[in-house]
């Protein structure tokens, strides 16, 4: 049975392909130290996992792994693939597909620049500005894709046509990743200085991972550093 999609933002979507292992699977992978499994996860066993978390003897953790399909704006990608420990991306590829004419993000509200952090922003722009906003914003996308879909009818190779579009457009990935590597990603990213729209996603992942790992992801986000 195919996995229900998470929605997120105005077109993407979270999936979960495949898992590998529960926080059975941790505790085991702790146990084994001493020659030692168990069939069932007990209160004892969650105890453990807190204590592995606790003290950073987090190998344990890596020996699970979740596959999920993600489409996201390439700006969200850009941030999102900053976390490769203990993950793998496969990206759908420009040079292979050409790519539809609306996929791109399209934002409900534009945020204005934040005055201490240079990096964030805070607050929507003032309403007199919010209509030409989104008529700049929508000419350039659509402009962006015209110009591509042009480029693509001149005979030019969907390699070097792609390079006029915009950083709003959508991707997809399949993203492989351990417990602790995806535990690190929704801290950070669902942290309030992380960007808004990979907020979302964070928000996303952790619903998929949360039932696969209920005690595990707690754990490690009870006490990552």
């Amino acid at each position: 049975m195919t996995n229900p999609e998470i929605k997120v933002l105005d077109k993407g979507f979270v999936r979960l392909i495949d898992h590998m292992g529960s926080d059975l699977s941790v505790v085991n992978a702790a146990r084994v130290s001493f020659g030692k499994t168990k069939e069932t996860f007990e209160d004892a066993d969650a105890k453990l996992v807190d204590y592995l978390a606790a003290h950073e003897h987090t190998s344990p953790f890596r020996h699970t792994a979740l596959t999920l399909h993600v489409k996201a704006p390439i700006f969200v990608f850009r941030q999102w693939m900053k976390h490769r420990i203990a993950s793998e991306f496969n990206e759908i590829s420009g040079r292979y597909v050409e790519f539809p004419e609306d996929e791109f993000f399209v934002p409900e509200a534009f945020r204005r620049q934040a005055k201490v952090n240079k990096q964030g922003s805070e607050g929507a722009i003032d309403e007199a500005n919010r209509e030409r906003a989104m008529a700049t914003y929508l000419e350039s996308c659509r402009g962006a894709v015209a110009h591509y879909k042009e480029l693509l009818s001149l005979g030019v190779c969907r390699e070097q046509a792609r390079c006029v579009l915009p950083l709003g457009l959508y991707s997809e990935v399949y993203w492989t990743v351990s417990l602790q590597a995806v535990a690190h990603f929704i801290r950070l990213r669902s942290d309030g200085h992380a960007q808004w729209e990979i907020q979302q996603y964070a928000a996303a992942v952790r619903s998929v991972v949360e039932p696969l790992y209920p005690v595990g992801l707690k754990a490690l986000l009870a006490t990552a550093r």
